[in-house]
């Protein structure tokens, strides 16, 4: 995709099922020269997150110079629907900032939980 290609800035995939602990997997992709400001809106999306009591562990990470993604777990389909709702997808629905910065859209995608450590202990 060109920087002049528009795009819908989220695509989503996956299935809510039955209701149990939930995550979402989304695989970002950065044009090259808006690294930074992807980066940016990492910690925008942090920021919206701390305050939602039903967002468990989130972890934004970097696996390539422009690739990037975000891990982050619910108790529910119900907790899942409200970060949707919430700030942190205010910041997806955002098309004209999405189109600036991403190279494609947002890939999300539904998760069940199967199994998760919740803590470790810190070394000390």
């Amino acid at each position: 995709m060109t920087h002049g290609e528009r795009h819908e800035g989220v695509l989503m995939t996956g299935r809510n099922g039955v209701d149990g602990t939930k995550a979402f997997y989304i695989e970002i992709e950065a044009r090259p020269d808006k690294v930074d400001e992807v980066r940016m809106m990492l910690r925008d999306i942090l920021g919206c997150v701390e305050g939602e009591p039903e967002t468990g562990p989130w972890y934004g990470v970097q696996f390539r110079p422009t690739t990037f993604g975000i891990f982050e777990v619910f108790p529910s389909i119900a907790g899942r629907q409200a970060h949707v709702d919430g700030g942190g997808g205010d910041i997806f629905r955002d098309i004209e900032r999405m189109n600036d910065i991403l190279a494609a859209p947002a890939h999300v995608h539904r998760l069940d939980v199967l199994f998760s450590k919740q803590v470790f202990t810190a070394a000390g």
